[in-house]
């Protein structure tokens, strides 16, 4: 079955969080976790994750706390996916060629293909900023207001 993992959702979570909070705002994890419902071991993990894959940087101390790496609009759903689960691929037989016997003969492997391009393709139009946007519609509150 193909599923998005929790600790992909709650890494989304993570960084629409700090993506509502706009450009340079750094927020503390604590914060994080009661806004957006992560729980705090998962936190942890995902923090160190994302500050690996350089989508976040995280400040120690009493003035610590994450902050986006990158502009909200240079970064989409692809990156959050592949920073916790490594590059997506929706079978083997599309990771190089040769891996599979029927290689070249077989009927599938195409539309395997042609599947994970589209998966791809909404993932890197669904950036931050969009989703960000999205997400104070729903809350009929202007990201103005939140400040």
């Amino acid at each position: 079955m193909l599923r998005i993992n929790k600790k992909t959702d709650y890494a989304v979570r993570v960084l629409l969080a700090l993506a509502k909070q706009g450009p340079g705002a750094r927020v503390r994890t604590s914060m994080i976790q009661e806004q957006m419902l992560v729980p705090r071991p998962f936190l942890r993990r995902i923090v160190a994750d994302l500050s690996r894959a350089g989508l976040i940087q995280t400040f120690p101390g009493p003035n610590g706390g994450l902050q986006l790496a990158h502009p909200t609009d240079d970064v989409n759903l692809r990156h959050i996916v592949e920073a916790i689960d490594g590059p997506l691929l929706i079978s083997d037989c599309l990771e190089e060629d040769g891996v599979c016997e029927l290689d070249i003969t077989c009927p599938v492997r195409p539309r395997w293909e042609r599947m994970q391009a589209l998966i791809v393709a909404e993932l890197e139009q669904a950036t931050l900023t969009q989703l960000a946007k999205e997400a104070f519609a729903k809350a009929h509150i202007s990201p103005e207001e939140i400040r």
